[in-house]
């Protein structure tokens, strides 16, 4: 069972010990770490502590999702707009 509040999307990078990750669902959420392992543990107790931030400074909070999912990708290259 996912124990997330929230999607995840875990990018692997040129590293093999270095992932980040972020969630769509919950703007301004980002994190990193040393495995996918990792990175599903800190990303379930950071959506925790991300929310009562959001609470705290008084922004919404979206609604949580009920059926999150895991997407485990390459690191996407971004873009800079000119």
């Amino acid at each position: 069972m996912i124990e997330l509040k929230y999607s995840l999307i875990i990018e692997a990078t040129e590293e093999p010990d270095y992932f980040g990750f972020y969630s769509t669902e919950l703007k301004g959420f980002t994190g990193i770490g040393h495995s996918i392992e990792d990175c599903i543990y800190k990303a379930k107790w950071g959506m925790i502590d991300h929310i009562d931030l959001l609470k705290e400074k008084g922004f919404p909070v979206p609604p949580k999702n009920p059926n999150p999912k895991i997407i485990i990708q390459n690191q996407q290259e971004l873009e800079i707009a000119v």
